[in-house]
Parts: structure tokens; C-alpha cells; sequence
């Protein structure tokens, strides 16, 4: 399959991109070289292979989620520059 310069405008449109003409021209090179390039992964025969999500297996990467030391409301507002009643107490950002 082979992207036209029309869809590569088409697409630079949906994604409210302005490309010159040298662009267009360059885009258009690098998708017809993806697009080859998936052509290509199309071909190898991969039944029997399980679909993964990635390519070597990742085990542990998160740690629990365990709750541990809470902070008492004077820890939190101990640095705080300025609080009132147990709040943080910060400049007024809307105009009434």
C-alpha cells in the first residue's frame, strides 16, 4: 500500500499540522517506509506464538501497594508559609 500525497495532507489536517511542501514530500517517504516495513512483518508465520505485550517477559517492576507511615495534618502543614484551620491557606485565584 502506498500513501498518496493526499493522505499525507489529510492526515497532517487531522492532526491540525501545516507541513510545507518539502514535508509533505518527506512524510510521504517515511510512511511508505513503515508501511513497507509492516509488509514485510506480515509475511513471517507466526501461528503458534502467543500475542505479548512485550518483547522479554517483566515480572515485579511495581512494588506493593501497601500503606505504611501516615503523616499527622501539623507534620503536613509544619512547612506550610501560611494555614488556617488545619488548611493550607493560598492566594485567591478567581474573580468573583
Amino acid at each position: 500500500m502506498e500513501i498518496s500525497r493526499e493522505q499525507v495532507l489529510h492526515i497532517a489536517r487531522l492532526a491540525r499540522l501545516r507541513l510545507g511542501e518539502d514535508e509533505v514530500a518527506g512524510f510521504q517517504k517515511d510512511l511508505n517506509s513503515i508501511l513497507g516495513y509492516v509488509d514485510k512483518l506480515r509475511e513471517l508465520d507466526t501461528t503458534g506464538v502467543e500475542p505479548t505485550t512485550h518483547a522479554v517477559p517483566i515480572d515485579g517492576v511495581l512494588r506493593e501497594d501497601v500503606a505504611d507511615q501516615r503523616l499527622s495534618p501539623d507534620a503536613i502543614l509544619g512547612n506550610a508559609p501560611q494555614k488556617q484551620e488545619g488548611y493550607f491557606r493560598v492566594p485567591k485565584v478567581v474573580e468573583d
